[in-house]
């Protein structure tokens, strides 16, 4: 998954005025009638649902958009240059040179017009005077906005699945939605996030499987940490904690510190925590009746409890 893009972005050029004369048979001094030049096109960035990767924008560097046309004689306007339109996956934060956030795109079909077109240069028409009947002078069109910005993807997700390596997310999207994230018995199966649209009791949502969590994801380690920022949008978290494990309260402290460690904001989400691959032998029964405000114990295998996890995630949106 392609999240980060830089690219440069250049609107069109105002069309040059031009200089000109009429030249008709019976008028042996004509008058001014250079045409004024077209304005150069715009670039506007357009937010859509159909986008969930930055790929595009990493191959493509560079966007210019068309230059507006010259004027005419007989005081005809040149063309405007077309707009160009740039789309980019809803969740892309746009940031410019000095870091600035310029734009939050959020929405399908968000629309931000980021670069305007030059406008265009005035023909001769426009300097003729008392004093001057035969202008020689028109304007150069104007340089359109050019600028390098920064793409940021954060996923709009409204549940975001954590959890250690292997602690059975993906078997869990897998069962509840019609996405299919790669299922293994070894971890770091998922490399990259996965989304999947839920429809439980008439209410639809979006739910992120995210890559598992190790021990100092925040600071770099393991694959987590590119993508905890995709669950920072997300209303609510889903913890799971792997039957199979040897210490369940260990297990779940480890994911608990990433998320405090990468952003507070993001560990004051409501989480709701749960036993993973209850078909399985809790291997610390004991223990894991230490598990602070673990909910329900689920499996994704024989949809024990499933129906119950997902009333709980609706009882929060």
């Amino acid at each position: 998954m392609i999240d980060r893009a830089k690219i440069f972005i250049s609107a069109g050029k105002g069309g040059d005025g031009l200089v000109s004369f009429r030249r008709e048979k019976y008028v042996p001094k004509g008058g001014p009638d250079g045409g004024d030049g077209g304005n150069g096109g715009n670039i506007i960035l357009v937010a859509t649902r159909n986008l969930n990767t930055l790929f595009d924008h990493n191959r493509q560097k560079k966007y210019q958009a068309e230059n507006g046309a010259p004027g005419g004689p007989s005081k005809k306007t040149g063309k405007n240059g077309k707009d160009l339109v740039i789309h980019l996956p809803v969740g892309t934060i746009v940031r410019n040179e000095d870091n600035k956030k310029i734009a939050d795109l959020t929405k399908d079909g968000q629309e931000l017009l980021v670069a305007r077109g030059g406008k265009g240069g005035r023909g001769n028409i426009h300097f003729s005077s008392s004093t001057n009947r035969v202008p020689r002078t028109a304007e150069k069109g104007e340089a359109g906005q050019a600028m390098t910005l920064y793409l940021d993807l954060k996923l709009m997700a409204d549940i975001g699945l954590i959890g250690l390596p292997n602690s059975g997310k993906s078997t869990l999207l897998a069962t509840i939605s019609q996405a299919q994230p790669k299922i293994a018995d070894y971890p770091f199966t998922t490399l990259e996030p996965v989304i999947g649209i839920v429809k439980h009791k008439g209410i639809t949502f979006a739910v992120a499987d995210i890559p598992g969590l190790i021990s100092g994801a925040a600071s770099g380690k393991g694959l987590g940490h590119r993508f905890l920022k995709h669950i920072e949008r997300t209303k609510i978290l889903v913890h799971l904690v792997s039957a199979e494990s040897k210490d369940l309260l260990a297990d779940a402290k480890i994911v608990r510190k990433e998320l405090v460690l990468f952003s507070k904001k993001l560990a004051k989400k409501p989480c709701i925590l749960v036993i993973s691959k209850s078909d399985l032998d809790i291997k610390n029964k004991a223990n894991s009746n230490k598990l602070e405000g673990a909910q329900l114990e689920i499996s994704a295998t024989n949809n024990k409890n499933i129906d119950k996890l997902l009333d709980l995630i609706i009882s929060y949106l």
